[in-house]
């Protein structure tokens, strides 16, 4: 289940345009939405790392549980 919302997160907040389609706050010049979206690629990456890891974890504890 964590692994799910890690990887339906990002598209769940980028496909809702009517939350960020604004140009305020500003951060560094650089409009809402435009700063927003670089942002969850940042967020994506960590998610994506965060759900491979867990699935890793579940693979191994399968794998162990099989072999007795």
């Amino acid at each position: 289940m964590v692994i799910a919302v890690c990887l339906v997160a990002p598209f769940v907040a980028l496909l809702w345009v009517g939350s960020y389609a604004k140009t305020e706050p500003v951060f560094i010049g650089i409009p809402f939405f435009y700063w927003y979206q670089m942002a969850w690629v940042l967020v994506s990456t960590g998610l994506t790392m965060i759900a491979y890891q867990l699935w890793q974890r579940d693979q191994r504890a399968r794998a162990g549980g099989a072999s007795r």
